[in-house]
Protein backbone atom coordinates (compact mmCIF):
# COMPACT_ATOMS: atom_id res chain seq x y z
CA UNK A 1 0.00 0.00 0.00
CA UNK A 2 1.16 3.46 -1.13
CA UNK A 3 0.99 5.73 2.34
CA UNK A 4 0.78 9.03 -0.63
CA UNK A 5 -2.71 10.32 -2.08
CA UNK A 6 -4.64 7.99 -3.71
CA UNK A 7 -7.09 8.59 -6.57
CA UNK A 8 -10.11 10.05 -5.52
CA UNK A 9 -13.70 7.82 -5.71
CA UNK A 10 -16.03 9.34 -7.86
CA UNK A 11 -18.62 9.25 -4.78
CA UNK A 12 -16.35 10.46 -2.52
CA UNK A 13 -14.80 14.07 -2.51
CA UNK A 14 -12.77 16.03 -0.03
CA UNK A 15 -16.13 18.01 0.61
CA UNK A 16 -17.72 15.18 1.49
CA UNK A 17 -19.02 14.83 5.14
CA UNK A 18 -17.28 11.96 6.89
CA UNK A 19 -19.64 8.88 7.61
CA UNK A 20 -17.88 8.02 10.91
CA UNK A 21 -15.32 10.13 12.95
CA UNK A 22 -12.90 8.17 15.02
CA UNK A 23 -11.70 10.19 18.12
CA UNK A 24 -9.55 9.08 21.07
CA UNK A 25 -8.24 5.74 21.94
CA UNK A 26 -9.93 3.40 20.50
CA UNK A 27 -11.02 0.38 22.91
CA UNK A 28 -12.81 -3.05 21.95
CA UNK A 29 -16.17 -1.16 22.88
CA UNK A 30 -15.83 1.93 20.87
CA UNK A 31 -14.50 -0.83 17.57
CA UNK A 32 -17.46 -3.07 18.11
CA UNK A 33 -20.11 0.06 18.01
CA UNK A 34 -17.87 1.24 14.88
CA UNK A 35 -18.30 -1.65 13.18
CA UNK A 36 -21.80 -2.18 13.81
CA UNK A 37 -22.30 1.94 12.95
CA UNK A 38 -20.56 1.05 9.34
CA UNK A 39 -22.46 -1.86 8.52
CA UNK A 40 -25.90 -0.03 9.05
CA UNK A 41 -24.55 3.02 6.67
CA UNK A 42 -23.17 0.59 3.91
CA UNK A 43 -26.79 -1.48 4.17
CA UNK A 44 -28.86 1.94 4.31
CA UNK A 45 -27.16 2.80 1.00
CA UNK A 46 -27.77 2.04 -2.31
CA UNK A 47 -24.91 4.11 -4.58
CA UNK A 48 -22.30 4.71 -2.76
CA UNK A 49 -19.92 1.86 -1.47
CA UNK A 50 -17.21 3.69 0.62
CA UNK A 51 -17.08 4.97 3.98
CA UNK A 52 -15.09 7.82 4.88
CA UNK A 53 -13.80 7.73 8.34
CA UNK A 54 -12.62 10.90 9.92
CA UNK A 55 -9.47 9.91 12.07
CA UNK A 56 -7.89 13.14 12.78
CA UNK A 57 -8.34 13.21 16.56
CA UNK A 58 -7.67 9.60 17.23
CA UNK A 59 -5.03 9.45 20.23
CA UNK A 60 -1.13 7.83 20.06
CA UNK A 61 -0.93 5.54 16.58
CA UNK A 62 -1.10 2.17 19.03
CA UNK A 63 -1.82 -1.58 17.62
CA UNK A 64 -5.71 -0.91 18.49
CA UNK A 65 -6.13 2.05 15.76
CA UNK A 66 -4.81 -0.66 13.38
CA UNK A 67 -6.97 -3.02 15.10
CA UNK A 68 -10.01 -0.98 14.85
CA UNK A 69 -9.23 0.34 11.07
CA UNK A 70 -8.58 -3.50 9.94
CA UNK A 71 -11.95 -4.60 11.64
CA UNK A 72 -14.06 -1.52 10.18
CA UNK A 73 -12.46 -2.65 6.53
CA UNK A 74 -13.33 -6.20 7.28
CA UNK A 75 -16.85 -4.97 8.18
CA UNK A 76 -17.34 -2.69 5.16
CA UNK A 77 -15.67 -5.51 2.42
CA UNK A 78 -18.24 -7.99 3.92
CA UNK A 79 -21.26 -5.41 3.34
CA UNK A 80 -19.78 -4.56 -0.59
CA UNK A 81 -17.70 -1.54 0.44
CA UNK A 82 -14.60 -0.44 2.03
CA UNK A 83 -12.97 2.48 3.59
CA UNK A 84 -11.05 5.40 3.66
CA UNK A 85 -9.79 7.14 6.34
CA UNK A 86 -9.16 10.89 6.32
CA UNK A 87 -6.37 13.04 7.67
CA UNK A 88 -4.11 10.26 9.54
CA UNK A 89 -1.49 11.61 11.88
CA UNK A 90 1.93 11.42 10.33
CA UNK A 91 2.73 8.55 12.48
CA UNK A 92 -0.59 6.81 11.84
CA UNK A 93 -0.33 6.64 8.30
CA UNK A 94 3.36 5.18 8.81
CA UNK A 95 2.00 2.77 10.98
CA UNK A 96 -1.05 1.87 8.07
CA UNK A 97 2.04 1.90 5.76
CA UNK A 98 4.07 -0.64 7.87
CA UNK A 99 1.66 -3.21 9.19
CA UNK A 100 0.32 -3.43 4.74
CA UNK A 101 -3.38 -2.80 6.43
CA UNK A 102 -4.83 -1.81 2.29
CA UNK A 103 -6.77 1.34 3.21
CA UNK A 104 -7.24 4.13 0.70
CA UNK A 105 -5.43 7.42 2.82
CA UNK A 106 -7.34 10.90 1.75
CA UNK A 107 -5.61 14.16 2.93
CA UNK A 108 -7.49 17.49 3.31
CA UNK A 109 -5.43 19.96 0.80
CA UNK A 110 -3.86 22.50 3.22
CA UNK A 111 -1.95 26.07 1.77
CA UNK A 112 1.55 25.14 1.62
CA UNK A 113 3.49 27.51 4.03
CA UNK A 114 6.29 29.35 2.90
CA UNK A 115 8.91 31.93 3.57
CA UNK A 116 7.93 35.70 2.29
CA UNK A 117 10.08 36.11 -1.32
CA UNK A 118 13.65 37.51 -0.66
CA UNK A 119 14.04 36.13 2.62
CA UNK A 120 15.36 32.35 1.52
CA UNK A 121 18.69 32.18 0.48
CA UNK A 122 19.44 29.04 -1.33
CA UNK A 123 23.93 27.86 -1.04
CA UNK A 124 25.40 26.97 -4.29
CA UNK A 125 27.49 23.83 -4.70
CA UNK A 126 30.44 23.72 -6.48
CA UNK A 127 29.26 20.89 -7.86
CA UNK A 128 25.86 21.84 -9.26
CA UNK A 129 25.82 22.18 -12.89
CA UNK A 130 25.68 25.79 -14.44
CA UNK A 131 21.97 26.71 -15.32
Amino acid sequence: MSSGAQPSHPNVTPKTQPDLTLTGTLDREATHRLCEEARSLLRARDDADTLVCDVADVGPPVLSAIDTLARLQLTARRAGGRIRVRNPAPALRELLHLVGLPIEIEMDRQAEQREPPGRVQEAVEARDPPL
